[in-house]
């Protein structure tokens, strides 16, 4: 074992949860964009609609909750589906491991006939993998299927979904809650300073992408604003062109 694995292995034991984060940490970030996306267009269209501060926490508060919480049956529901098939095509390989050997032998060998090996390595490697059903069966559903086990519980994915919205989702309206409760004293139009604190949002999720995919962080944090303030340009301006026809 190298000097890198070994570092590896002692902080996997030693910070169990730090990986456990990283794990749904995915998750976490693609439920902040949509959680703070979706609010601050909430929160946009209403200040295009010249909205009071009540009406835009009222709008706010239940997109929060009920996107929130859709969101969170969705990312449960994919995650239990995920792991169901997997358990589903595994079962049917175990049972042609069980009833037909033979030809799952064959299909194995085809398998490494494929990569390049031939004669006794690649009869050593059959005789190897098919020695062990488990192990048989997982070659099989690795290699055949195409299928890799889902090891994240569908719950905490949904749960990390709803906590992500709900954290990052909350920011665009914190503005207007503070006001409503005279907490603060705030001078400048509330929609000002709103956009502001979900531009900072927008900037802290599009680094989190960026470790994320791996991709570029300058190149992360100009989309996520960029889409950012298009979906909020967009309400804004329906709610603009809405209160001129209704109100």
């Amino acid at each position: 074992m190298n000097l890198r694995s070994q570092e590896q292995r002692h902080h996997g034991s030693k910070y169990p949860l730090i990986n456990r984060f990283q794990e749904y940490l995915g998750e976490f970030v693609y439920g902040g964009i949509d959680g703070s996306v979706t609010t601050f267009a909430v929160v946009a269209g209403a200040a295009g609609a010249a909205m009071d501060s009540q009406v835009v926490i009222i709008l706010g508060f239940a997109n929060l909750i009920a996107d929130g919480f859709a969101m969170s049956v969705g990312s449960y529901l994919s995650t239990k589906s995920e792991k169901e098939n997997y358990k589903k095509h595994e079962k049917i390989e175990y049972w042609e491991v069980d009833h037909l050997p033979e030809k799952e032998k064959e299909e194995i060998r085809d398998i490494y006939r494929a990569k390049g090996f031939e004669g006794e390595i690649l009869e050593q490697i059959v005789d190897t993998i098919t020695a062990d059903k488990d192990r048989w069966v997982d070659v099989m559903m690795k290699e055949e299927l195409e299928m890799s086990e889902e090891t994240k519980s569908p719950l905490a994915m949904g749960g990390v979904t709803f906590l992500s919205f709900l954290l990052f989702g909350f920011i665009p309206l914190l503005v207007f809650v503070l006001d409503y409760f005279d907490l603060m004293e705030i001078n400048a139009p509330l929609f000002k300073y709103s956009s502001i604190l979900t531009g900072l949002v927008f900037i802290l999720i599009g680094y989190l992408k960026a470790l994320v995919n791996q991709t570029p962080i300058i190149r992360s944090i100009l989309e996520t604003l960029i889409l950012g303030a298009a979906a909020a340009a967009l309400a804004y301006l329906v709610g603009d062109i809405l209160e001129g026809m209704f109100l």
